[in-house]
């Protein structure tokens, strides 16, 4: 049988949960993935996967194949880019997460990279910062932009940190009702005349408490973040709205009931939706560093190397902590 190939649909079912979509993404039919699986399960004499009416999960002996597998197709993909990329043009892909806060930084990153190296192919995922550390440590991911506070709390022998920019707070909040012949779609585009999102006067942390707020659910770094703030206040928010899906966030501040406090990375992407508010949160004026992370110890592939040199460089740099923020003063 072909190990890399089963390895390969090992790893898809991971990354897609379900056997189907696992089959779609490595374009083959759903009986061809699971007759790849049965034979990894026979040629190593255990069950891998844990399969009921639909994907359970793997075994603790499919942990262990699923951790090889990442080594292997992580030390291929090194060894196809090595053999065929040029020193100053290298090809192959590149495995990016970050968490959902950082997304439109890390997508502006992935783009800035393809401009300096069309050969690539970067793959961009959006994740939990629980997940990120696990891709890093089992080299699912490459590289991944989040919260390196946490990491340096929980990984500071495994991961390397490249801080990029610092992450501040606001309140988001609609401040005019919507125009009728917007209200059809969640993010419409400006109407004439309407004013794009404003800068608003600085708002007290303990104000925005008093908010209907809607906030990431608790399962997210940055909820723990948010409600740590609040906690430092001696206060304990019960949010109005809560979802682990940014696009549902903004579009419920968009809906014109509810507030977000986000980071400026996230405020920024609606600097032309018309009717929209952002207010720095002070008192306390708090920071999280973002920052990129790399597993410390792993041979870096070409597309690696690449990315990282950009990572360093001053101009990308500038540029992160431009598009980081909300609205100029």
């Amino acid at each position: 049988m072909n190990f890399i190939d089963g390895y390969r649909y090992l790893v898809a079912l991971q990354q897609h949960r379900h056997f189907g979509r696992a089959a779609a993404a490595s374009h083959i039919t759903q009986p061809a993935l699971s007759n790849a699986l049965r034979a990894l399960e026979a040629h190593f004499g255990v069950a891998l996967v844990r399969r009921g009416r639909q994907f359970e999960g793997f075994t603790a002996e499919g942990e262990q194949v699923l951790a090889t597998a990442h080594r292997m197709l992580h030390e291929q993909e090194a060894l196809q880019q090595l053999l065929k990329s040029r020193a100053t043009q290298p090809q192959g892909r590149l495995l990016l997460g970050a968490v959902p806060t950082a997304l439109p930084v890390a997508a502006r990153f992935a783009s800035r990279l393809l401009e300096q190296h069309p050969g690539l192919q970067p793959e961009l995922r959006s994740l939990t910062s629980q997940d990120i550390e696990q891709g890093l440590d089992t080299l699912a991911l490459d590289l991944a932009l989040g919260y390196i506070d946490r990491m340096r709390e929980r990984a500071p022998q495994r991961l390397q940190a490249l801080p990029q920019y610092v992450e501040r707070y606001y309140l988001l909040q609609r401040q005019a009702p919507l125009p009728a012949a917007a209200a059809a779609g969640p993010f419409p585009p400006p109407a004439d005349g309407a004013p794009a999102l404003q800068r608003g006067p600085a708002l007290a942390w303990a104000e925005a408490a008093q908010q209907p707020l809607a906030l990431l659910s608790p399962d997210m770094h940055n909820r723990a973040i948010v409600d740590g703030i609040f906690a430092g206040l001696g206060l304990k928010v019960q949010p109005a709205f809560e979802t682990n899906a940014v696009l549902a966030l903004l579009a419920a501040v968009q809906a014109g009931q509810l507030a977000a406090v986000l980071p400026g990375a996230l405020v920024s992407t609606l600097a032309g939706q018309p009717g929209l508010l952002a207010r720095p949160l002070v008192q306390p004026e708090a920071t999280t560093p973002i920052g990129f992370m790399v597993l410390a110890e792993a041979r870096h592939s070409l597309a690696l190397q690449a990315a990282l040199a950009l990572a360093k460089s001053p101009a990308w740099l500038a540029e992160a902590r431009q598009h980081s923020g909300a609205l100029q003063p």
